[in-house]
């Protein structure tokens, strides 16, 4: 049905079609609810600038994708897109006035999760309490953006542009590749994670740093960069709606379900603090079903206080 109320709202909808959507909105009160938030989604939707795709092209490739798992709370999803555009001019050396970037920012607050494709055709998926800042349009020398949170990339290969992601502490330089990578400023880490091609971690300003192989990542520790292997590819599922834990301590997996889900957990047994969990959940299925199957473990109690959004474990 998305397919077809897009098409309604960019006005190609057949008569036939017309009928039909009018039908579906009359059903059910839900369903204006969801067409409203769809349209909100495209009236902010991320569009491709160069001229000389062709106008079927753009509509494709313009808007911000969310994918099944994603589709749950469409109206409180469509509400959290904040897309800030800023004109920046640079100059090239003794050439004056060179062109004109346009930049955007998305942030994805705490309970949601985003899918882009950038002007390259690079596709990116963005985790809960995230922001991208990109442009538009890619210069001709580099493709940079800016990330503060974790996102997944896979980047379009273009060997003449290097693809550059700069985070709070490291730039991470790509050609074409699949990675994982987490940093957010409030806490001042940074972990990437390489599944395909290759990668190199650099300092801000710095011209050689480390290069990554397929499988391995590179974890910030006590302010050195620790290179391993990994070890639950798993954990990367979470831009399908699955949120994998491999031997996480309980405070680890606390701090997961609070991102995940936007509400805060409180423990107030000091005996949850050393127990560790493996295991795979759904984030559809919600928090309160998450804790329910942890209580398996280990048995504790909870209260769920909805006036301060809150869980309380104790």
């Amino acid at each position: 049905m998305e397919k077809l109320l897009l098409k309604y709202i960019d006005g190609e909808c057949t008569e036939e079609e017309k009928v039909k959507v009018a039908a579906w909105l009359d059903a059910d009160s839900k369903h204006m609810k969801e067409y409203l938030a769809l349209r909100k989604l495209n009236d902010i939707s991320i569009w491709q600038t160069d001229s000389s795709i062709p106008v079927y092209e753009k509509k494709k490739g313009r808007g911000i994708k969310l994918n099944k798992a994603t589709m749950f709370e469409l109206l409180k999803i469509a509400a959290i897109f904040v897309i800030a555009f800023i004109a920046v001019r640079f100059f090239a050396p003794g050439n004056g006035l060179k062109d004109e970037l346009v930049m955007q920012t998305l942030h994805v607050p705490a309970g949601q999760r985003a899918e882009l494709t950038l002007q390259d055709g690079t596709k990116v998926w963005l985790n809960a309490k995230t922001t991208l800042t990109f442009p538009t349009q890619f210069s001709d020398e580099v493709r940079e953006v800016k990330l503060d949170g974790e996102g997944f990339f896979e980047v379009a290969r273009n060997e003449r542009k290097p693809f550059i992601v700069n985070a709070q502490k490291y730039d991470v330089k790509v050609l074409g590749t699949k990675f994982n990578l987490i940093a957010y400023s409030q806490d001042g880490g940074f972990e990437t994670a390489l599944l395909e091609g290759a990668v190199e971690v650099l300092e801000h300003s710095k011209t050689k740093g480390i290069v990554l192989e397929p499988n391995e990542q590179a974890l910030l520790e006590d302010g050195q960069l620790i290179v391993s292997s990994i070890v639950n590819r798993d954990r990367f599922l979470w831009r399908e709606g699955i949120i994998s834990f491999d031997n996480a301590t309980f405070p680890e997996l606390v701090h997961k379900l609070e991102l995940y889900f936007d509400r805060g957990i409180e423990i107030r047994n000091p005996k949850m603090l050393n127990y560790k969990y493996s295991g795979k959940f759904r984030m559809k299925d919600g928090v309160e079903h998450i804790i329910r199957v942890l209580q398996l473990n280990h048995a504790f109690n909870y209260q769920i206080d909805e006036e301060q959004n809150k869980i309380v474990i104790d």
